[in-house]
């Protein structure tokens, strides 16, 4: 029904359990999902994962029939100063993370470009430099396990919340295995154009996140907002594109009701782009 490179994040319909939001997606066609980790985000994946919890998850994933891309997780704002005791309990949770995207057989790992604000904790490029530094030592760790490791650079509400900023970001995890997921509304909300993001990261795009979005409101569903989406899709091929793309529906102009309706209208208008 859909491109076989779409898929549909959980986070679409973060407002149901799992296994409601699963059933979801299975119903409308989906058969490739992103899982959601967030905290206060999305709650699919509890924020204090035990070995039950992961075998949980993996279990009612595995019992769905969909492959999962990613896991879009967090463990914590990697521009924060920490000690002895909260370096050991952001290690804990990035391996609980990457043993859940192990086992649910995900592709990667997706981990924030810093802070839930624009504010460096000491100076922008000292806190680039850490996030940096984090998000290349967990890559390490994930190819440990045989998983990768993404950020979404460019995060309108988070530290790298403009191009330059995301870029500065970019060039500082040049050669390391970290890879890059390009959301267009984040982009837009920015006050940038996908087709100037894709260029600037073209051959390190892993994954892209599909939302509406005019600038300064990321929260549009496909079709309300001002992403040209011909044209990103157009600038992906031209940068040689080969990954995959995912709804990422967490969108305020709708009801809960509408979200379906509005998820296959998305998914058909992408497949057809794609």
């Amino acid at each position: 029904m859909f491109h076989d490179r779409l898929g549909c994040s959980s986070i679409s319909f973060r407002h149901l359990s799992l296994g409601d939001a699963l059933a979801a997606m299975v119903g409308l066609g989906f058969e490739e999902i992103d899982l959601g980790a967030l905290p206060g985000v999305c709650d699919h994946v509890p924020f204090e994962l035990t070995d039950a919890d992961i075998e949980g998850v993996a279990s009612r994933v595995t019992d769905s029939g969909l492959r999962v891309r990613s896991v879009n997780g967090d463990i914590g704002d990697l521009n924060a100063v920490l000690d002895g005791d909260g370096v050991a309990v952001r290690e804990a949770h990035l391996e609980r993370l990457l043993t859940l995207t192990e086992r649910v057989g995900a592709k990667a790992l997706v981990l924030p470009c810093g802070a839930l604000s624009p504010d460096p904790v000491r100076s922008l490029d000292q806190d680039l430099d850490l996030v940096a530094e984090q998000l290349a030592v967990a890559a390490e760790r994930a190819a440990g396990v045989g998983v990768g490791l993404w950020t979404e650079s460019l995060h309108f509400y988070r530290l790298c919340g403009t191009l330059d900023r995301a870029l500065a970001l970019a060039s500082r995890l040049e050669g390391t295995k970290v890879r890059h997921v390009v959301d267009l509304s984040h982009v837009v909300a920015s006050g940038s154009q996908p087709e100037e993001a894709i260029a600037a990261l073209a051959g390190r795009i892993a994954h892209v996140h599909l939302r509406d979005a005019v600038p300064g409101n990321i929260n549009l569903s496909i079709g309300n907002g001002s992403v040209d989406f011909a044209g990103a899709l157009a600038a992906l091929r031209d940068a040689d594109f080969d990954g995959h793309f995912s709804l990422e529906l967490e969108a305020h102009d709708l009801t809960h009701e509408e979200r379906p309706a509005a998820a296959a209208k998305a998914g058909s208008f992408i497949s057809d782009l794609i």
